[in-house]
C-alpha cells in the first residue's frame, strides 16, 4: 500500500467577465443603423468580481502581471492575454480558470510556460486530453489543459503553480467584430487588468483612415499614427493594498471606422484556401412596422436552479411589449426543470397578461435543466423559450416543431448563457435568438423579437463551397459569410427574406483579397456552432473540426505537456518546437510496452480462475483455532473477540478438508467428468450452450436466512437539524428558505434529498438532487455522486443519462463503465449492461485500478444468470463466464479521486477482513486495496457462518480537494447474490475527517 500523499490542492481562478461580456445597456441584437461618427458612451460597470478565487489557498493566488494586446484588421480582432500567476502559499496548487466567452469569440491558442519558455498547446480529443492531464498530474509533472465545459464556458487547468512561485499563461481569442452603425464595435476586457500588480494594454488597429473613438470607464488612450495603423499603449503599476475597497470594473469600448462596401479576407490553411466576406445589407425600402404575432403561443419557461441568475424583471418587461403587440390571444405555459410540468393556459386580453405574470413570479426556480421535456401542440403558432440555454439533464432530443411553427429563444443572462445552443435551436426552427442585458437593452431586444424579420434563407457560391453565415439573421445591417475556396476568385449570392419579400444580394472575393490568419478558424467555429443544437449527434464532426483547426470545441481541448517523452507515451501530436525530438523518440520507442487486449485477457482469465477456485473450496465454519503466541507474546495468527481490536495478521491456510469436504470434492469431480464426456459427444453449438448453462447455474440456498440492517446516518449541521424537525409537507419550503445560504454546497442537496426520501416526498427529493447537475459544469465527480443517488432512489432513466455523461467525460476510468453498466441493468437494459461491464474486464487500465475487473465480472455474470430473457454472450471470452452465488457481498465506492478508502467486514469469529487480512478463516475474501481511485472494494463470502457480520468503512486520506466538502461513500450490502432471491440495501454517507471509521451496518445470518 502507498500511504504517503503529496501536499497538493486546487485553486480556483475565475475570469468572471472575460472578453467582452455585454455591458449594461448593450444589446447584441439587430438595431437600426446609427448616425455616423458618434462616439460610443458606455455606462459605468458594476463592481468587478475578483479575478482569482482560491478556496483552498490560505493566501489568495495573486495576479502579479497582466498584459493585454489587441490587434485589429478590418472587421477581425485578435486579443492576446498574458497572465503571470503567483502562489504565495507553501504548497503546490492546481489552478483552475473558469470563464465564459461571447458568441463569435473563439479560443485559437493557449500556451503555458515550461522551464521559463512558453510552450504552445496542441489540439487533442477532449476525453483523451483529460485522461492524459490527470495521469501526468499524478506524477507531479507540468501539464496544462484548456477545455470547453458547457455552452460558451471554458476551463483552464494548470498544474502545478509552485509554492511561492509563478506560472505564465497565454490565451489568444479571435473574433469578428460586430457592426455598430458606420463602425466596428470592440469591447476590450480591460477589467482583467484591475487586480494585477503591474499591467499593460496595447492596441494596434491596422488600415484605419482615422483613429478609433473610445468610451467606457478607462483612462484616455492616446492613439498615434504609425504607417498604416493607429497604435496606443498604456502601462499601470499598482501597489497591492491588503483589505482595500473593491474598485468599479474598468470598461473600454472602441469604435473603429468600417468600410461602406463589402470586405473580404482569405487564408491558406492545411492545403486549402478559405474565404470570409462582410456584406453590408441595408434595410429594403418600405421595411417598417411589426411582424404579426400568432393568437396562440407556447411559453417554455426555464425554472431550473440556474434561472435564478437571469434578469426576470427585464424578461417581464420584454413580455409586456410582446403581449401588447399580440393584443388578444392565449398562452400555453410549460415549466421546464428536471421534469417538465404543464403550467396551464392563460388568456391575453388587450395585452393584459397579469394572471400569467403572477404565475411566473410564483414559480420556484430549482432543479436541473431538461429543456427538451415538452411536445409541440397543434394550434400553436410560435414558441418562446425563456432560458439560459444550459441543458444538463435527461437524454431526450429537442422537439422538432410542426409545420408553420417557429421558436424564438429569449436570453437575459449576459455571459452566463449557452448562446450557441440557443441560437442553433432557434435558427433550425424558423426563429432566432434574442439576447440582451439590462433594461437599457430592451429597445433593441423588442425590435429583434417584434420587428420585421430579415433572415437569410439561401446561400449560393461560385468558386466557393461549404458556405455558412455567422448568423442567419441580418444583424446591424451586416451579413458575414465564410466558406472553402475552390477557385482563386469566388462569388457569393445571398437570398434574404425581409418581411414578406425576398431579395438577392451579391458579393465577390477577389484573388488579391487581403490575407488573415483568422479566417480558417472562424469558419471552423461557425461550422461547430451550426451543429450545437444536437452536439451528441455531431460529436465526431465537432471533434474533427477542433483537431484540424486547433480550436477548443465541445469535443476538442488544447493540451500542453512538459516532457517530449509524454507526447510519445500518449500518442499526442507535438508542438512545432518539439516535433523533431518527438519524431526521433517515436522511431525508437519500444512498442512492446503497450499491453494488447489479448494479453490483458490472459491476465484477467488467470485472476478469474483463481476466484473460481476460491469459490469452489469449502471453508470450515467451526471456531478458529486458538491463536499461537510467539516467544515475545504477540499474537501470530487469528484475532478473536471484539472487532475493534487491533488489526489482525493474515490468516494461515485453513486446515485439511474434513471427510465431508472430501466427499463433496469427489462428487463434484465425478459430475465434472460426466459433463466433460457429454460435451465431447455433443455438437459444438450444443456444447457451448451446455457450458454456458453450467456456468450460469444458480445455487438455490444462497442468502437464505440473512437479514441486512443499516446504521441510520444523519448529518449534524444546523440546517439538517432544522430540516429533520420540519413536517413532511413543510420540508421543501424549509429547504428553499435555507437554499441561498448553501447554494454552492453539494452536501446540502444530498442531505435534503435524503430527508425528503425518508419522508416519502420522492418527486421533491429528485428535484433537489438534480441540482448537482447545475452546480459544476462537466465535473465528473459531482455527476458520479448524482448517479449513485439516482440509482439509490430508483430513478434509473436519469441515472443512466447522468452516468453516460460521466462516461463521456472519463472514458479512461473503469469506474465510469462499471457505474453505467449497473445503471443500465437497473433500467432493464441488460444487454448493454453486460457489454459495459465486460469492457471493464477486457480493456487495459492504469495500475491504480487493480482487480476492478474481478468486481465487474462478478456483476456481469450475475446479470446474465438472473436475466429473465437470454442475453447474447458471444463477445465474452468463455473463460470469464461463471456465476458464483454468494451468501454475503459488500461493495464500497466513493466520489473523490486519489483517495484511500478501506472496507472492513468483521465476522462472528471476530476476524476482520480488510486490506491486511484479505482471506479469512471461514472463507471471506476482499478485493485488492484501492489507494488512488474511486474503488470499488468488494467483500464476498460464499457460505456464511451463523452470526453477525459488522461492516465498516475507513477513510485513510486523500490527495486532492474533495468535491463534496467531504468524501461521499456508496455502499451496497447484498444477500443471495447471483440468485433470484437477491436482496440489496444501499447507503450513501459522507466522511468529514481523516482516519475516520464509521459503522455502516450488519448482516445477521441465522
Amino acid at each position: 500500500m502507498r500511504r504517503g500523499f503529496s501536499a497538493t490542492a486546487t485553486a480556483t481562478l475565475v475570469l468572471g467577465l472575460l472578453l467582452g461580456q455585454s455591458l449594461p445597456g448593450e444589446a447584441r441584437t439587430p438595431r437600426p443603423p446609427r448616425p455616423p461618427a458618434v462616439p460610443v458612451v458606455v455606462p459605468d460597470a458594476l463592481t468587478a468580481p475578483p479575478l482569482i478565487r482560491s478556496s483552498e489557498a490560505k493566501i489568495p493566488i495573486a495576479l502579479r502581471e497582466a498584459k493585454l494586446d489587441v490587434e485589429t484588421h478590418g472587421s477581425l480582432a485578435r486579443t492576446t492575454l498574458l497572465l503571470t500567476l503567483h502562489n504565495p502559499n507553501d504548497r503546490l496548487l492546481e489552478g483552475n480558470l473558469e470563464f465564459p466567452l461571447q458568441p463569435g469569440q473563439q479560443v485559437s491558442a493557449f500556451a503555458l510556460d515550461i522551464d521559463g519558455v512558453l510552450r504552445d498547446a496542441v489540439p487533442v480529443p477532449k476525453q483523451k486530453a483529460q485522461q492524459v492531464f490527470e495521469s501526468i498530474e499524478r506524477r507531479n509533472v507540468d501539464p496544462g489543459l484548456l477545455e470547453q465545459t458547457a455552452g460558451n464556458h471554458f476551463r483552464l487547468r494548470v498544474y502545478p503553480i509552485p509554492a511561492r512561485g509563478t506560472r505564465q499563461v497565454r490565451l489568444v481569442i479571435d473574433e469578428a467584430m460586430r457592426r455598430d452603425g458606420d463602425a466596428w464595435r470592440l469591447d476590450v476586457p480591460v477589467h482583467l487588468l484591475d487586480d494585477a500588480d503591474g499591467a499593460s494594454l496595447s492596441i494596434h488597429a491596422d488600415g484605419l483612415p482615422v483613429a478609433p473613438t473610445q468610451g467606457g470607464r478607462f483612462e484616455t488612450l492616446r492613439f498615434e499614427r504609425r504607417r498604416n495603423a493607429y497604435v496606443a499603449r498604456h502601462d499601470i503599476l499598482r501597489e497591492r493594498v491588503a483589505g482595500g475597497h473593491a474598485r468599479p470594473a474598468s470598461t473600454l469600448a472602441l469604435r473603429l471606422p468600417a468600410s461602406a462596401g463589402a470586405q473580404a479576407f482569405v487564408q491558406s490553411f492545411d492545403g486549402e484556401r478559405f474565404g470570409l466576406i462582410d456584406i453590408p445589407v441595408p434595410h429594403g425600402a418600405g421595411l417598417i412596422g411589426k411582424r404579426r404575432i400568432p393568437s396562440t403561443i407556447g411559453l417554455l419557461w426555464d425554472a431550473s436552479a440556474s434561472a435564478r441568475h437571469r434578469d426576470r424583471q427585464s424578461e417581464f418587461a420584454l413580455l409586456d411589449r410582446y403581449f401588447a403587440a399580440m393584443g388578444n390571444g392565449e398562452v400555453r405555459l410549460r415549466v421546464l426543470r428536471d421534469v417538465g410540468e404543464d403550467g396551464g393556459r392563460f388568456a391575453i386580453r388587450d395585452g393584459d397578461w397579469n394572471a400569467l405574470r403572477k404565475a411566473l413570479e410564483a414559480l420556484v426556480h430549482d432543479g436541473a435543466s431538461d429543456l427538451a421535456d415538452w411536445s409541440p401542440e397543434p394550434g400553436i403558432g410560435e414558441y418562446l423559450l425563456v432560458s439560459d440555454g444550459l441543458h444538463n439533464y435527461g437524454d431526450r432530443a429537442f422537439p422538432a416543431l410542426k409545420d408553420g411553427q417557429a421558436l424564438y429563444a429569449l436570453a437575459s443572462s449576459g455571459a452566463e448563457v449557452d448562446a450557441t445552443r440557443l441560437s442553433a435551436l432557434a435558427n433550425a426552427r424558423g426563429g432566432r435568438l434574442v439576447r440582451w442585458q439590462g433594461r437599457d437593452g430592451l429597445d433593441a431586444a423588442a425590435e429583434a423579437l417584434l420587428g420585421p424579420e430579415r433572415r437569410v434563407i439561401a446561400l449560393e457560391g461560385e468558386g466557393i463551397d461549404d458556405l455558412l453565415p455567422q448568423s442567419w439573421d441580418v444583424d446591424d445591417g451586416l451579413l458575414r459569410v465564410a466558406g472553402r475556396m475552390t477557385e482563386a476568385t469566388a462569388r457569393v449570392r445571398v437570398r434574404v427574406q425581409e418581411g414578406g419579400r425576398v431579395r438577392t444580394v451579391d458579393a465577390s472575393i477577389a484573388a488579391d483579397a487581403p490575407s488573415s490568419t483568422q479566417v480558417a478558424a472562424l469558419w471552423a467555429s461557425w461550422q461547430v456552432a451550426s451543429k450545437a443544437a444536437e452536439p451528441e449527434r455531431h460529436r465526431g464532426a465537432i471533434t474533427r473540426l477542433g483537431q484540424r483547426f486547433g480550436i477548443v470545441t465541445p469535443g476538442t481541448s488544447l493540451l500542453v505537456l512538459e516532457s517530449p517523452e509524454d507526447y510519445v507515451r500518449y500518442d499526442i501530436p507535438a508542438p512545432p518546437a518539439l516535433r523533431e525530438q518527438v519524431a526521433a523518440l517515436q522511431r525508437t520507442r519500444d512498442r512492446s510496452r503497450e499491453q494488447s487486449r489479448s494479453e490483458r485477457l490472459e491476465v484477467v482469465a488467470r485472476r478469474f480462475a483463481e476466484r473460481v477456485e476460491w469459490w469452489g473450496k469449502t471453508f470450515p465454519k467451526t471456531a478458529p483455532p486458538k491463536p499461537k503466541r510467539e516467544a515475545h507474546g504477540e499474537v501470530a495468527a487469528y484475532a478473536t473477540g471484539d472487532a475493534a481490536a487491533a488489526p489482525v495478521m493474515s490468516a494461515p491456510p485453513p486446515p485439511s478438508p474434513v471427510a465431508a469436504e472430501e466427499m463433496a470434492y469427489a462428487r463434484e469431480s465425478a459430475l465434472a467428468e460426466r459433463a466433460s464426456q457429454q460435451r465431447a459427444a455433443a455438437p459444438a453449438g450444443a456444447r457451448r450452450q451446455a457450458e454456458q448453462d453450467a456456468a450460469m447455474a444458480v445455487r438455490n440456498d444462497a442468502g437464505q436466512g440473512v437479514a441486512i440492517r443499516l446504521q441510520a446516518w444523519a448529518p449534524d449541521s444546523p440546517y439538517a437539524r432544522r430540516l429533520r424537525d420540519a413536517k413532511a409537507e413543510d420540508l421543501y419550503a424549509v429547504y428553499l428558505d435555507e437554499k441561498d445560504s448553501h447554494a454552492d454546497s453539494t452536501a446540502f442537496y444530498l442531505d435534503v434529498a435524503d430527508l425528503l426520501l425518508q419522508k416519502d416526498r420522492r418527486a421533491e427529493a429528485l428535484r433537489v438532487l438534480s441540482n448537482l447537475a447545475e452546480m459544476k459544469l462537466e465535473n465528473r465527480h459531482v455527476l458520479r455522486v448524482l448517479g449513485y443517488r439516482l440509482m439509490q432512489a430508483g430513478d434509473w432513466a436519469h441515472a443512466v443519462a447522468v452516468l453516460r455523461e460521466v462516461l463521456r467525460l472519463a472514458d479512461e476510468e473503469p469506474q465510469s463503465h462499471r457505474d453505467l453498466g449497473l445503471a443500465l441493468a437497473g433500467a432493464g437494459q441488460r444487454q448493454e449492461a453486460i457489454q459495459r461491464l465486460y469492457d471493464v474486464a477486457a480493456r487495459p487500465w492504469d495500475d491504480r485500478f487493480s482487480e476492478v475487473e474481478l468486481v465487474a465480472l462478478n456483476e456481469m455474470n450475475e446479470i446474465i444468470a438472473t436475466s429473465p430473457t437470454p442475453l447474447d454472450t458471444s463477445f465474452i471470452d468463455r473463460r470469464l463466464l461463471k456465476n458464483m452465488p454468494l451468501d454475503l457481498r459488500v461493495v464500497l465506492a466513493w466520489d473523490s479521486d486519489n483517495s484511500d478508502m478501506d472496507l472492513w467486514v468483521t465476522d462472528p469469529n471476530g476476524e476482520k477482513c480488510y486490506y491486511g487480512n484479505r482471506n479469512t478463516f471461514q472463507g471471506g475474501l476482499i478485493s485488492d486495496d484501492f489507494t488512488g481511485g474511486y474503488g470499488p472494494e468488494e467483500f464476498v463470502l460464499k457460505d456464511a457462518k451463523p452470526g453477525k457480520y459488522k461492516v465498516e468503512a475507513n477513510f485513510f486520506g486523500d490527495r486532492q480537494q474533495i468535491v463534496t466538502g467531504a468524501t461521499t461513500l456508496n455502499l451496497r450490502l447484498s444477500s443471495g447474490w447471483g440468485t433470484q432471491r437477491r436482496k440489496d440495501e444501499t447507503v450513501t454517507l459522507r466522511l468529514s475527517g481523516r482516519s475516520e471509521t464509521v459503522f455502516v451496518g450488519e448482516f445477521e445470518v441465522k
